[in-house]
């Protein structure tokens, strides 16, 4: 993970992608499907798990399912992917999960999509098997720690939902290319000037860490914090502006109510 990104279950939580999001009306002619998934052992786990969870799943949204019908799973979103998104959230309670729980994973699981479908149209960056194993080991290991959680009790929440160790890679490797098609489309074109760091170094730093204490770190010092701060939040901006871009033209059709 690169210097001043945000960790894997931050960059996909409500916070960064927010939940504007506006859901074509649904349509009632396709029918449920009905899948049983069964939890799998955990290929990190020295124990393998001796429970299975049985979950009744249902198609809920289509993402561009008209416009790019050979798009897969990438244009269904199913319950299962909402209970998954919610499993992967630290702390977020997956008991009998509310509609509002519900329907704020689906905003974020549309945008994950968007952007997923855009990043497929290049091949090249694809993430190799070590990167996802990477990736995924360095999700778990912060889970843990951002929800106060042991490595069996992180596979039994995932084992609530239904979500085996397969899938839960296949998830990495989607957010992962995600990530490399936002890091190509926007990190590498950002470019922070030394009169915004100047700018927000006296209108914000300052100001700021006036009222933590007496001393105050100098411009200089204080440049490398202040250009990833900016730079993330330029990134931030740039992305929220090109998913209402992307959302404008996507049809977004709702299936079933959450």
């Amino acid at each position: 993970m690169g210097k001043g990104k945000r960790p894997m279950s931050v960059w996909f939580s409500q916070a960064t992608w927010g939940a504007r999001l506006r859901i074509a009306s649904g349509s009632s002619r396709r029918i449920l499907c009905i899948v049983i998934l069964t939890l799998s052992p955990f290929p990190f786990s020295p124990v393998a798990p001796s429970f299975a969870q049985e979950v009744v799943d249902k198609m809920v949204a289509t993402v561009n399912a008209g416009v790019t019908p050979e798009c897969g799973e990438a244009c269904l979103i199913t319950y299962s992917d909402l209970l998954w998104q919610l499993a992967l959230e630290p702390n977020t309670p997956l008991d009998r999960p509310s509609s509002t729980d519900l329907n704020r994973a689906l905003h974020l699981v549309i945008d994950q999509r968007l952007i997923l479908q855009e990043a497929e149209k290049l091949p090249t960056i694809i993430p190799t098997d070590p990167e996802v194993t990477t990736a995924t080991n360095e999700f778990v290991k912060e889970f843990l720690v951002r929800a106060s959680l042991s490595r069996p009790e992180f596979e039994q929440r995932l084992g609530k939902v239904g979500l085996t160790s397969d899938r839960l890679n296949q998830i990495m490797a989607q957010r992962l290319k995600i990530e490399k098609y936002l890091d190509f489309r926007f990190r590498n074109f950002v470019v922070i000037t030394q009169q915004e760091i100047a700018d927000y170094y006296r209108d914000v730093y300052v100001p700021r860490h006036r009222g933590r204490g007496p001393v105050v770190d100098k411009l200089e010092k204080a440049r490398p914090e202040i250009e990833s701060l900016l730079k993330e939040a330029k990134i931030e901006s740039d992305t929220d502006a090109f998913l209402d871009s992307v959302r404008e033209r996507a049809e977004i059709v709702t299936l079933s109510a959450v």
